[in-house]
C-alpha cells in the first residue's frame, strides 16, 4: 500500500476510535488523534477510568463501524462557525486548538457517520477502504494535554494499522519479541544499571558490570579514532551563559538547559553539548594551515532538562554520555575527513551485526527560526554533503527538517536483529559555529581563512546505544564485551580449590572470570547462570578435575565443547582481540 493511502487509513481509524469512545462515553472530551509510525492514537478525557481489558470491546465497536461503510466528508468553516460547531458539542479542547491557530489558517471538519471532528485530513473516502482484519488496539497510556504537566491528564489509546492481516501479525510478533528484549528488564536481570528515586528520574546509575561495558565500547571507539590521529581533550561540565549566547544555544535551546545561579549572581549552565567548549580549545592559539586538521575527541556527559513523561530507561535520559569529536579543518579537507569518520562508523557497527543506511538530514526552509545562519549557507552546506555522498558512491535518502540547529547531518540508521530501525551515529557539517566564534587559520598567503567544523558521534549517546545494543543482542554480548566471560560452577566444596586455581590461570591470561562456589544445588547454579547469559560456563566436579580437557558449556549451544585448556585460553583471547561477534 502506498504511503499516502496507509496514512489516510490510519488517520481515519483515529476518528473511528473516537466514534467508538463516544458511543461508550457520550460525555468524553476529545484531545487530538494523529497518525504515528505503524498506527495511530487518540487522547480522551474520560468520565471514568478504563484499562487494557476494555480495549477488546472498543476494537469490536470499531470493526462494527468499519463495516457500516461510513463516508468521510470534508467541510470548510469560518473561525466563527468552527467555534460555534465545537461549542455545541462542549468540546473545550477543540475550542482551545481553534483559538491558537493563526488567523489566516483554513479550518476544516470531517464528518463520518454521526461524528464530526476538527481535522485537516486527509481521510479515506469511506470505511470500505479499511481492512478490518489489519488493525488492532494495543495499549493505554497517560498523556498531559498539550504536553504540559500542569494541564489535564488524558487517556491515550494506541492502535496499529497495516494493509494486510499478515503485516499486522508480523508486526505483533516483532513487538512480542521486543518485549523479551526490553533493555530495562535485561539490564536488571544482568545487573548492568539501576535507577534511584533519591537520585532522580532519567539519571541512571551504572553497576560495575554495566560500567565495564561502557568502558569497552568507549575503548573500541577510541581505538578506531586514534588510527586517524584524533587527540583527547577534557572540558568542564558547566559554563558561563556567555558561551551559549555566542553559540546560539541559549536562544534556541534554552528550555532544555539546566541553569545554575552562583552565590555571586552569575548565571551558568550545565553543558547540553560539547562543541562550544571545543571551539575555545581550537581558538586559544593562533592556527596555521599547517596545523589543520585539528581533531578533538572526548567521551563526557552532557545534561538536558527532559520532561519526566518523555524519560524511558536508557533510551531517554537527562545525563547523556557522548563519544563526541570535532574536526576543525579547511574547506579542501572536508571530504577526506568526513569519509574517515564514515569508515569508523561502518567498522564500529559491523562489529555488532547492524545493517546501516544513510540519511542526509536537511533543514526545513519553512522553519528557518529553528536554525542558526542564513538560507544561502544552509543550501551550500547541504549541496556539498550531497555531492560528497554521491562522489563516494554511498547510497542515501533525504530527510527534510531532520538537520541539527547549526548544520545538516549525515545520519546513520541501524536495523537491528528483529527489523527495527534506530538513528545512531551522526556526522554534521557546520559553517555556522566557526562564523559565530570567528574561527580561522592563516593560509599560505598569510591571510585569515575561515575554517569548517565537523561534529562526529559514533555511538552517539552511550546510554541510548547500550539500550539498542542490549535489545539487538537480546543481552547475549560477544565475548569481548561480556562483563563476565567465564563462569565456574563447583559441584561441591571438594572442588573449590581446583576451581580457584583454574580461575587464577584465566585471570592471569587476561580473561574475566567468576566462581559460584555456593552451597546451592548444581541445578540451581546452572539455571541462575543461564539467566546471566555468560558466554562460557565450566562445571567442575571429580570427572572434570581428572580430565585432560575442559568441558565448556557455550551459551546458546546444546553440546559441550571439549577442549584443551591452553587452546581454550588462546581461542578466547583471539576472539576478544578480533572482537568476534560469535562465540
Amino acid at each position: 500500500m502506498e504511503e499516502e493511502k496507509i496514512f489516510k487509513v490510519r488517520h481515519s481509524l483515529a476518528h473511528i476510535l473516537a466514534m467508538a469512545i463516544l458511543r461508550k462515553f457520550p460525555d468524553a472530551k476529545l484531545g487530538v488523534g494523529p497518525v504515528i509510525e505503524n498506527g495511530f492514537y487518540y487522547d480522551f478525557l474520560l468520565p471514568e477510568k478504563i484499562s487494557d481489558a476494555d480495549l477488546a470491546g472498543l476494537e469490536k465497536e470499531m470493526k462494527k463501524i468499519v463495516k457500516e461503510k461510513i463516508e468521510f466528508k470534508k467541510s470548510i468553516a469560518s473561525r466563527t462557525d468552527a467555534l460555534e460547531e465545537v461549542k455545541k458539542t462542549e468540546q473545550n479542547f477543540k475550542t482551545e486548538l481553534i483559538n491558537d491557530l493563526p488567523e489566516n489558517e483554513e479550518l476544516s471538519f470531517y464528518q463520518s457517520g454521526e461524528f464530526k471532528d476538527l481535522c485537516r485530513g486527509p481521510h479515506v473516502s469511506d470505511s470500505s477502504e479499511i481492512n478490518s482484519e489489519a488493525f488492532c488496539l494495543t495499549h493505554l497510556a497517560g498523556a498531559y494535554w498539550r504536553g504540559d504537566e500542569k494541564r489535564e491528564t488524558l487517556t491515550r489509546v494506541y492502535g496499529l494499522a497495516f494493509e494486510s492481516k499478515e503485516e499486522l501479525e508480523a508486526h505483533l510478533k516483532m513487538l512480542e519479541e521486543a518485549k523479551k528484549r526490553d533493555h530495562r528488564v535485561l539490564g536488571k536481570q544482568l545487573d548492568l544499571f539501576t535507577f534511584s528515586e533519591l537520585v532522580g528520574p532519567g539519571l541512571p546509575l551504572w553497576t560495575p558490570k554495566g560500567t565495564l561495558i561502557r568502558q569497552e565500547l568507549d575503548a573500541f571507539i577510541w581505538q578506531l579514532r586514534s588510527q586517524y590521529d584524533y587527540q583527547k581533550v577534557t572540558i568542564p561540565h558547566i559554563t558561563k551563559k556567555d558561551l551559549y549566547e555566542v553559540s546560539g544555544h541559549w536562544q534556541k535551546f534554552s528550555e532544555e538547559l539546566f541553569k545554575i545561579n552562583t552565590r555571586e549572581g552569575h548565571e551558568f549552565a550545565m553543558k547540553p553539548m560539547n562543541c562550544p567548549h571545543h571551539t575555545q580549545i581550537y581558538n586559544h592559539l593562533p592556527r596555521s594551515y599547517r596545523d589543520l586538521p585539528q581533531r578533538y575527541a572526548e567521551t563526557t556527559m552532557v545534561y538536558r532538562d527532559e520532561q519526566s513523561g518523555e524519560l524511558s530507561g536508557l533510551s531517554r535520559v537527562r545525563c547523556i554520555t557522548q563519544d563526541d569529536a570535532h574536526v576543525f579543518c579547511r574547506e579542501i579537507q572536508v571530504k577526506e575527513e568526513v569519509l574517515k569518520i564514515v569508515k569508523i562508523i561502518q567498522t564500529f557497527y559491523q562489529a555488532f551485526g547492524f545493517e546501516l543506511k544513510i540519511r542526509l538530514s536537511l533543514h526545513d526552509p519553512a522553519q528557518m527560526e529553528k536554525y542558526l545562519g542564513d538560507e544561502e549557507t544552509w543550501k551550500k552546506t547541504e549541496n556539498d554533503l550531497r555531492e560528497l555522498l554521491n562522489s563516494a558512491k554511498l547510497e542515501f535518502s533525504e530527510g527534510l527538517g531532520e538537520a541539527a540547529m547549526y548544520g545538516p547531518k549525515i545520519d546513520f540508521m541501524a536495523q537491528d536483529s528483529i527489523g527495527r530501525g534506530w538513528q545512531v551515529a551522526t556526522i554534521q557539517l557546520d559553517r555556522n559555529l566557526p562564523e559565530r566564534f570567528d574561527l580561522f587559520c592563516n593560509n599560505e598567503q598569510g591571510e585569515q581563512e575561515r575554517i569548517v567544523m565537523i561534529h562526529a558521534a559514533i555511538a552517539g549517546s552511550l546510554e541510548r546505544f547500550t539500550s539498542v545494543l542490549i535489545e539487538h543482542l537480546a543481552g547475549d554480548f560477544p565475548l569481548w564485551l561480556s562483563p563476565v566471560q567465564i563462569k565456574i560452577l563447583t559441584v561441591s566444596e571438594n572442588h573449590v580449590e581446583f576451581s580457584q586455581n583454574l580461575a587464577q590461570e584465566f585471570k592471569l591470561a587476561g580473561l574475566r572470570v567468576e566462581i559460584d562456589d555456593s552451597n546451592e544445588t548444581l541445578g540451581n547454579k546452572i539455571r541462575k547462570n543461564s539467566a546471566e547469559k555468560i558466554p562460557y560456563t565450566l562445571v567442575i566436579g571429580d570427572r572434570e578435575i581428572n580430565s585432560q580437557e575442559l568441558a565448556v558449556r557455550v551459551r546458546g549451544q546444546k553440546d559441550l565443547l571439549n577442549i584443551d585448556k591452553e587452546k581454550f585460553i588462546q581461542s578466547s583471547l583471539e576472539k576478544i582481540k578480533n572482537r568476534d561477534l560469535n562465540l
